[in-house]
């Protein structure tokens, strides 16, 4: 990552002024101002199908930060789960959804509030719905995997900590326009789902959280699929 660069926050609203410690707290990665660096991804996050939004531009100075990238090789796609369950509003639909939201985090998780700046996938509208389904033993921990890298998914930049928001420079705006962005918005979402009912219809066996909670599988387990982004 370079040093310096632009990133852009998708809202109904313009944003002069990001301020540390606001935010809701059940978003992906818990407190922060979330960010992408792709413009088109940031117009897409900011509409509805009623109305526009704005994409807000800013500059990131990253010198200095510590800095979590879960789409790295050194974490496996338990990892970025485990995080989500931690912070996410997940349906918990059995006993056994129970303990594994507790295992993930215990075994899986990374404590967040350690960073400055978290880089990780988003989970939007089907992505989310495939980890809830995983969370509820509905869905292997391959078919989850394929789903993730078959989808087009939107990496998110995260500031969480004092020292990043000090960095982060507001340079303008552009305006995302809901007829144009909502209609790219959900031929996205659109997709991902067509590619999950074929994953559904090819996957046969598989682990499912149930068998990695008896197996007692750890982050260094062979069987766990690598990171989303390989």
């Amino acid at each position: 990552m370079d040093k310096l660069i632009t990133v852009y926050h998708g809202s109904e609203k313009i944003v002069e002024q990001p301020a540390f410690g606001e935010g809701k707290k059940n978003n992906d990665f818990g407190l922060g101002f979330y960010c992408t660096v792709n413009e088109e991804l940031a117009k897409e996050w900011a509409v509805s199908s009623q109305r526009d939004g704005f994409s807000n531009r800013y500059t990131l100075n990253t010198e200095y930060l510590n800095i979590l990238n879960l789409n790295c090789p050194d974490y496996t796609i338990l990892n970025w789960i485990a995080v989500l369950v931690e912070h996410r509003l997940f349906s918990i639909k059995s006993p056994v959804a129970r303990r594994a939201k507790r295992y993930l985090i215990d075994n899986f998780s990374i404590n967040v509030n350690a960073f400055d700046l978290i880089i990780g996938y988003r989970a939007d509208d089907s992505y989310f719905d495939y980890a809830e389904s995983f969370l509820n033993n509905g869905i292997t921990v391959e078919q989850l995997a394929q789903a993730m890298r078959l989808g087009k998914l939107g990496e998110q930049i995260v500031i969480k900590s004092k020292a990043a928001f000090s960095n982060l420079k507001y340079e303008g705006f552009d305006i995302a326009e809901k007829d144009k962005y909502y209609v790219l918005r959900k031929a996205r979402d659109d997709e991902a789902n067509q590619h999950y009912l074929q994953i559904l219809e090819e996957e046969k066996d598989g682990l499912y959280i149930q068998d990695i909670m008896r197996g007692d599988m750890k982050n260094d387990d062979p069987r766990i699929p690598g990171n989303i982004s390989e």
